[in-house]
């Protein structure tokens, strides 16, 4: 698939639109974030540790993540929440290990807070056929009351990376398997898709904002489970 430019998102708190590293500046600062935090700090109930994840594919980082998880979930929560904003497709095995040479695994009953702590970074690979592969870094920790009622908060995501339909150059809408694996980029705007001889792979299939377009049974669409 031709690679699209450096993908931006919208802050959930103030709407500003940045790159996934400049989110994970603006998060620390964001004016309306610390509005937010004071509010739900204001409520009772215990404080706990909140680490903020910054969380990407390991193949082009054009999908991203920032996210702000309860210390006390666990890492199969982490999971699902994976699952369900871009990758289930199947029902696949997954795991989370450790990054570096050794990269050993992690137990996915670890909490959080025990598996991140700022700096910290692990893979989670979700099937073991077609892989899909996700980096989560720990960039930030604090702690207070969560600003929402689930553990995983999202505060950012990429918006949907845009392509180049490879016959016309039109903003493309469908991905065609066979001429991914032609070594061609595969995109085709709506039009092109619908007349695009596909002998083998099957018809085009939709462009979503998902790592795991194309791959496998995935068909989206990749909305947040929150």
């Amino acid at each position: 698939m031709a690679r699209s430019k450096q993908t931006q998102g919208a802050c959930a708190y103030c709407g500003r639109a940045l790159t996934r590293s400049g989110m994970a500046r603006h998060l620390g600062g964001c004016e309306k974030r610390k509005e937010a935090i004071a509010a739900a700090d204001r409520k009772p109930g215990e404080a706990m540790p909140l680490l903020h994840l910054q969380v990407h594919s390991a193949w082009g980082g054009d999908h991203w993540l920032h996210l702000e998880v309860n210390g006390s979930a666990t890492l199969k929560q982490l999971d699902s929440y994976l699952r369900a904003i871009w990758l289930e497709c199947c029902g696949h095995m997954s795991e989370f290990s450790s990054s570096g040479s050794r990269g050993e695994r992690v137990g996915m009953s670890r909490k959080v807070a025990q598996a991140f702590h700022p700096g910290v970074e692990l893979t989670h690979v979700y099937d073991f056929g077609t892989s899909s592969v996700t980096l989560l870094k720990a960039v930030a920790a604090r702690e207070g009351r969560a600003t929402t009622m689930h553990p995983i908060a999202l505060m950012a995501r990429n918006a949907t990376p845009t392509y180049p339909c490879q016959e016309c150059g039109g903003a493309a809408t469908h991905l065609c398997h066979e001429c991914g694996y032609e070594e061609q980029p595969g995109t085709l705007c709506e039009e092109h898709a619908r007349v695009h001889p596909h002998e083998e792979y099957g018809e085009p299939v939709l462009l979503v904002n998902s790592p795991r377009t194309g791959m496998c049974g995935y068909d989206g669409p990749a909305e947040p489970p929150y």
